[in-house]
């Protein structure tokens, strides 16, 4: 049976723990708030750039570029050479946030099983833990210490990615990140990067609510083409971004979820613990209380 000194030691532990997950609870739901007013702000100029690139392939016929899906499979198609992707793995940098890098994990594995040639680009330093410890390739690992992202960590590892595209170290690349339909509803999306496709690009305005464009004639100072590869770097680093304040902000749910549940279970925790020594304390009293009626008795 534990001792009154070993329960309060217990109830002092427990309590402890339950001030640190409050206070990450708070902090979470603050980091939160300020990562959804950024990606609300920052949205719709990264939809105007891919509304333009629309616009380009719509209206300027058949733009030939290497970031475009034909162009790129008709100037590089290899039946000799089997396709590498790369994928690029946003996780958090610390843990304590459920099962967010778990659920990302679970989808990294299941598409290396799929595409064996395939090579990950690490954002976040739990997916660095695990990964290295796998049989899967890693070409390069990018940290933003537990911060919210800036854009010039977007453009940092965009940089990276068209610069390794271009020069034909992987065929596609496609991005992995948690995606919050809600603040209980987190779930791993995929999001193909490179190459680009009229069609895709197409879907992902048609998502936002917005009718499909139409062929608008523009001319082009010098070329579609030159206007266009302008455009790609902008909107690869534009997505990334995006993805990285979702993957942020979905982060920053998950451990205020997780934490909620901690103050919860350490609270239940702390009134067992505090019941337990109550009784102990009560039955030493009333022990207590019995020896000394009965030596009391005893000499009279």
């Amino acid at each position: 049976m534990a001792s009154l000194r070993d329960l309060r030691f217990r109830m002092k532990a427990v309590g402890q723990t339950l001030q640190v997950t409050g206070a990450m609870n708070l902090i979470s739901t603050s980091k939160l708030r300020k990562g959804r007013q950024v990606l609300v702000d920052t949205e719709p100029f990264f939809n105007r750039i891919q509304k333009s690139m629309c616009d380009i392939l719509a209206g300027a016929g058949e733009v030939q570029s290497q970031f475009l899906d034909t162009a790129y499979r008709r100037s590089r198609a290899n039946p000799a050479k089997r396709k590498r992707s790369a994928i690029l793995v946003i996780t958090s940098d610390k843990g304590l946030a459920g099962g967010y890098n778990a659920a990302i994990f679970r989808e990294v594995n299941r598409m290396c099983c799929e595409s064996p040639q395939t090579v990950l680009i690490l954002a976040g330093v739990i997916g660095y833990r695990y990964f290295i410890h796998s049989p899967h390739l890693i070409l390069e690992n990018f940290s933003f210490r537990s911060r919210l992202p800036l854009m010039d960590d977007a453009r940092e590892i965009a940089e990276y990615i068209i610069s390794q595209y271009s020069w034909g170290m992987f065929d596609d690349v496609r991005i992995v990140y948690t995606h919050m339909y809600s603040p209980i509803k987190l779930l791993p999306t995929i999001k193909q990067l490179l190459p680009l496709s009229e069609e895709k690009l197409q879907e992902e305005i048609a998502g936002f609510g917005e009718k499909k464009r139409v062929s608008l004639h523009f001319e082009y100072m010098p070329s579609e083409e030159a206007v266009f590869d302008a455009l790609v770097p902008m909107y690869v680093k534009g997505v990334i971004y995006g993805c990285l304040v979702e993957a942020y902000t979905s982060e920053q749910s998950a451990r205020m979820t997780a934490m909620d549940e901690a103050c919860k279970n350490a609270r239940e925790m702390l009134d067992a613990i505090r019941l337990h020594y109550n009784r102990i304390r009560q039955a030493g009293i009333t022990q207590e209380m019995t020896e000394i009626i009965s030596g009391s008795a005893a000499l009279e």
